[in-house]
């Protein structure tokens, strides 16, 4: 009996032992994915750039009575919270801004810890606009990096009716429209990535009807 009591409890030990093994690698996956879904949408905040439209919501570690939602970026680009009246945010991304207010902050405050973030991204300026023959025409929220093709493929792709060849991406420069064609189905169909430019801010990529 004392043998047979022995062995079931080296079983029993055998089992828990290969069900921690088992269950603390898996317990471990978790938040290591979990961390690299936060760490991708933190990033995508960070790449932003704020424009004229935008709202932010300023966060001061510590400091409530310094914390605002809903803060309009002006049309000249320009934010006011308490204590600061009058701050560029256009052309910044959220870290960048909130490293300014900062910097801003440490004049009345210690050590100031801020952390900036874009509620309502509608302005013009920090977006990129795709017409004419896509699926889906619309005003898409600028990021760092972003090129034609991110364009493209966020506004659903070309219709049929698109002459994709005679494409244009305008930009403002000086007050001035400048147009730069591109080859939008060599891109697509032939993989010709000479044809994928960069985006910036403000840009509006149009894509024209096909003639037959």
């Amino acid at each position: 009996m004392i043998k047979f009591n022995f062995w079931i409890g080296m079983a029993l030990a055998g089992v828990a032992l290969a069900l921690g093994l088992w269950s603390a690698p898996a317990l471990a996956g978790g938040p290591q994915l979990n961390a690299r879904s936060a760490t991708s949408s933190t990033d995508r905040n960070k790449n932003y750039v704020i424009g004229p439209g935008d709202v932010l919501d300023i966060f001061v570690w510590q400091n409530p009575d310094l914390s605002q939602k809903a803060v309009p970026v002006r049309p000249d680009g320009r934010i006011s919270t308490p204590l600061i009246s009058n701050i560029v945010a256009a052309g910044k991304t959220p870290v960048q801004l909130a490293h300014a207010l900062d910097k801003a902050l440490s004049e009345y405050i210690r050590s100031p810890h801020v952390t900036v973030i874009v509620s309502q991204a509608l302005g013009v300026m920090s977006q990129v606009q795709v017409i004419g023959q896509v699926v889906h025409p619309e005003s898409l929220p600028y990021h760092e990096g972003m090129t034609v093709l991110d364009v493209v493929l966020a506004a659903g792709g070309l219709t049929p009716y698109a002459a994709g060849n005679s494409a244009k991406l305008e930009r403002k420069v000086d007050g001035r429209v400048e147009a730069v064609h591109v080859r939008l189905s060599n891109l697509l169909n032939d993989g010709d990535l000479s044809q994928n430019l960069p985006v910036k801010p403000g840009d509006v990529l149009v894509v024209p009807e096909s003639i037959f």
